[in-house]
């Protein structure tokens, strides 16, 4: 990408999405490249990468029906101030309401009053305040509610096992047999949330594979303890759960057993319209797809999460969203990802591999500043 761009030396860059296929090293590759652009070439990017955004834009614009709102701010302290926005006129649209009911309710009562009393003067009053309230309430000017491209939640059926993972120093393997890392002595435990970082090719994807193969068929791996209570919520880049041909009314209702109307009515919530409902799953954009993906974890109710890229075709809301539900269920996970914001709200652990090594580290940002200086 960065290649491609260059050669063509813009007037104005345009970019759509330029992260979702790129790993960290290459994301700030971009982001350096990026900043070291001259301040008169102007660049337009969309992205759900909130990290990314705030490390290269210096304004953001949000899209709205009715008005959209510009700020000369990077994203996250753009939204900060959206939402300072947003509040205030939420607060001004109560007040203006309360007070356009405070004018019907004294219209109505010297209204009452002006016909016992035949006062043409009440009358003309009640006839004012009613025109007051009338131009309050034409006036007023709702909170905007964003419109949902469908919820996301979660569930957690809990355990009572302390330790749901065991590993003994497996050794993490590419198929043909070639070493990439080996654990060490690890617990993976209720209410871990683990996230794997590493760069690209050091067996993240493997080492989920692998846990996830022990937890299907305990005793395959003999150095991944499971415990037997433990039920799996996986879910892969590709979102291969779902499949692709068939359709996620007949996915969701034959899987579950849960019958067509009941069907209907969770895929609608997660985002699936009516008429999507009943075609192949492969005509469901990325982001439905990865809606109807959560909604099975949902249905399989695990007490443990594996997930690899889970943030990859979520919107922002719908990122934030996985955030909260992982962190209300109190969900215990490992998972792989690029998002450096999921992985700053989500983790409570973090394993870093290297040089053949999985180690512990107390926090990711050592790691995001070596591939960052890496990359300069």
């Amino acid at each position: 990408l960065i290649s491609r761009v260059w050669v063509t030396d813009p007037d104005v860059l345009l970019l759509d999405e330029p992260t979702n296929h790129l790993d960290l090293a290459r994301i700030s590759q971009l982001e350096t490249w990026l900043n070291a652009l001259p301040r008169d070439v102007p660049v337009i990017i969309a992205s759900h990468d909130r990290a990314f955004l705030d490390t290269t834009t210096n304004r953001t614009l949000f899209l709205r029906p009715e008005e959209s709102p510009v700020f000369s701010l990077p994203y996250s302290r753009a939204r900060q101030a959206l939402d300072e926005v947003d509040a205030s006129t939420a607060r001004r649209f109560e007040r203006d309401m309360k007070v356009a009911q405070q004018l019907r309710r004294q219209a109505a009562k010297l209204n009452n009053i002006g016909i016992n009393s035949g006062s043409d003067l009440l009358t003309v009053k009640t006839k004012q305040l009613r025109e007051r309230a009338e131009r309050l309430e034409d006036a007023a000017v709702a909170a905007h509610r964003e419109r949902s491209a469908g919820a996301i939640r979660l569930a957690n059926r809990g355990t009572h096992a302390k330790v749901l993972i065991t590993l003994d120093d497996p050794a993490v393997e590419t198929p043909d047999g070639t070493l990439l890392f080996r654990t060490g002595k690890r617990h993976i435990c209720q209410g871990d949330r683990i996230v794997l970082l590493g760069r690209n090719g050091v067996g993240k994807s493997r080492f989920i594979a692998m846990i996830r193969a022990a937890i299907a068929e305990p005793g395959s791996e003999e150095s991944v303890k499971v415990t037997p209570s433990t039920v799996l919520g996986y879910s892969d880049q590709a979102l291969s759960g779902i499949g692709a041909d068939a359709t996620p009314l007949a996915m969701v209702s034959r899987r579950f057993e849960i019958g067509e109307q009941r069907a209907h009515s969770l895929l609608a919530g997660a985002g699936v319209a009516i008429e999507m409902q009943e075609k192949r799953i492969a005509a469901l954009s990325g982001g439905q797809r990865s809606r109807l993906m959560l909604l099975v974890l949902r249905l399989l109710n695990p007490n443990f999460y594996l997930l690899d890229e889970p943030t990859n075709h979520l919107d922002i809301d719908g990122q934030e969203a996985l955030e909260d539900e992982l962190l209300k269920h109190q969900a215990s996970c490992l998972l792989a990802s690029h998002d450096r914001s999921f992985i700053r709200a989500i983790g409570n652990r973090f394993w870093l591999i290297e040089k053949r090594r999985l180690t512990e580290v107390d926090s990711p940002e050592g790691f995001f500043r070596s591939v960052a200086a890496t990359e300069r």
